[in-house]
């Protein structure tokens, strides 16, 4: 049986609202202090942790299409560090490196061959 179009569409967008939830941690982070009002109050911190909770929402959605193959979705949740990469650069101005290009270039490898090796 394949994975359906819908589970990969999913798990694109599980994602990329995954990304931003790491976004939102790292803004929340930087005003925490050695406090529990302070980590209580902080609502960038918040806004981090609902979105990871949306985002898992979309992967449990796309797994449980019939069909969905697991060991083929779970491995494109990594595509958020792609994601993660241009938030780091747009909103923290966070260099682009050939170390990042490169690891990056292996996360995509690792994911192409995990969808042309399942039709062989």
């Amino acid at each position: 049986m394949q994975t359906p179009l819908l589970s990969f569409l999913l798990v694109v967008v599980a994602s990329f609202i995954g990304s931003f939830g790491a976004v939102f941690l790292k803004a929340g982070s930087k005003n925490l202090k050695s406090n529990l009002r302070s980590l209580l109050t902080n609502y960038k911190l918040a806004i981090g942790g609902i979105l990871f909770v949306v985002s898992s929402l979309f992967f449990v959605k796309a797994i449980s299409q019939p069909g969905a193959e697991l060991s083929v979705l779970y491995p494109m949740v990594s595509m958020s560090y792609l994601w993660a990469m241009i938030w780091s650069r747009l909103f923290f101005q966070e260099p682009f490196t050939r170390q990042k290009f490169a690891g990056l270039g292996l996360i995509i490898l690792g994911i192409a061959i995990l969808q042309f090796g399942k039709q062989a």
